[in-house]
């Protein structure tokens, strides 16, 4: 009977306990790729050019179109259109096929522009979830954040409850007076009060969090220490920002030799069959069929093709102009971010040092506190003094995050 009761329990409790765990960053960052409407469309974006190359792939092919048309011309009393142009009457029903002859370069120019398209789509996609992972990591560390300082400050309520009963005992005893008793009083409401607003803070970051990552949901827990790794060494070659640049220069390579082949022979094969006819003599005998060859030869159009030409190449200048730029404002920004977190993590050992020192003086502080032997003042001070520190360990930790978020931004 236990033993059932016991694969009961496990059975009914291990999927919550699941659930709760996978609430992580990485749920957060999977739930807000899967819900982005921008990253949807450009997933329909993508089902909508590979259709295009399907449409271009049939217009290709023999077109064959059902023609009919009747049309009568009376005359009375003299009185009409001209018999010789309009031969009275006409009755026309055709089938006609057409089959463009085009070189086998041009179509491959044309699929290759849908893959341009396709390429810059996807491109543009890993552009925007990389933006969209960026602004959750982001909010994910502000809210983590929130939730170390609502610990530390959770324990340190818990001190001050338990130096206000033995403040209050001495107090009562004289060993105290009564303005050093207010005077902790008054650093105790004031850290309740600081407690209770970060409280405030965290339930609005973490509504935040969800919002931006498109779930419903009023209840919050506990987040999971954030797993950020940073990545020092930057590829760009492989780099979705990068590869926008050399995305535009095919196209632009591209479209020139779809210019050059717009001005080269063209030949369209035709044929129809049907009936067709004036109705004027052995009208059905009109049954037949035609066929034929038409072509075009460009060979002067004004100068458009040199101005096409021109317009390419400002497009060419402007593109290198822009990489250029981006490349350099690219550089800077990583150099910049490193020094920032060089210095962050050059500040982390001491201040840990600093932790330990000040909790040591509170805890040999809170003893002295018990007897009576250390001033009120001085209590006050250290324990402001071991606030602010724990503070600024969070706020570096935090910041420290956010700057290898960035650099890991500027690197896939």
């Amino acid at each position: 009977m236990n033993k059932k009761r016991f694969i009961f329990f496990l059975i009914f409790f291990i999927p919550f306990y699941s659930f709760a765990q996978n609430k992580n960053l990485d749920y957060y960052i999977s739930t807000a790729v899967t819900n982005s409407p921008l990253l949807n469309d450009y997933r329909n974006q993508l089902l909508s050019n590979s259709i295009d190359s399907q449409i271009l792939r049939a217009a290709m092919g023999i077109q064959v179109t059902a023609n009919g048309n009747s049309y009568y011309a009376p005359i009375r009393n003299g009185y009409g259109y001209d018999a010789a142009i309009t031969n009275g009457a006409q009755l026309q029903a055709l089938l006609t096929a057409t089959k463009n002859l085009l070189p086998k370069k041009y179509l491959n120019l044309q699929f290759k522009d849908l893959q341009i398209i396709g390429d810059s789509i996807r491109n543009a996609s890993k552009i925007s979830e990389q933006d969209l992972k960026k602004i959750i990591i982001n909010q994910y560390i502000t809210t983590y954040g929130d939730q170390l300082q609502i610990d530390f400050n959770n324990q340190l309520h818990d001190l001050l409850i338990r130096e206000e009963i033995i403040l209050k005992r001495l107090t009562q005893k004289n060993v105290y007076k009564q303005v050093d008793y207010l005077s902790f009083l008054v650093t105790y409401q004031q850290q309740d009060l600081t407690r209770n607003q970060l409280q405030v803070l965290y339930k609005n970051d973490y509504a935040t969090l969800n919002y931006l990552t498109g779930i419903i949901d009023t209840v919050t827990t506990l987040l999971a220490p954030p797993e950020i790794n940073v990545v020092r060494t930057f590829f760009t070659d492989s780099s979705a920002f990068f590869l926008k640049y050399k995305i535009d220069s095919l196209r632009l390579v591209n479209n020139k030799s779809l210019i050059d082949l717009g001005y080269r022979p063209h030949i369209n094969l035709y044929a129809d069959g049907g009936y067709q006819s004036s109705l004027a003599f052995q009208p059905y005998k009109n049954f037949g069929a035609s066929f034929g060859v038409s072509f075009v030869i460009p060979i002067y159009d004004g100068g458009r093709k040199r101005l096409q030409y021109s317009k390419i190449d400002i497009a060419e200048r402007t593109r290198l102009r822009n990489k250029e730029f981006f490349q350099n404002q690219y550089y800077q920004q990583i150099a910049q971010l490193q020094q920032q977190l060089s210095a962050i993590e050059n500040l982390l050992v001491p201040i840990n040092k600093q932790i330990k020192y000040i909790e040591t003086l509170i805890d040999v502080n809170g003893k002295l506190l018990e007897t009576g032997d250390i001033k009120m003042t001085d209590y006050i001070l250290a324990l402001n003094n071991y606030i602010t520190v724990k503070n600024l360990v969070v706020q570096n930790m935090i910041a420290r995050l956010q700057i290898i978020n960035q650099l890991n931004y500027w690197n896939k």
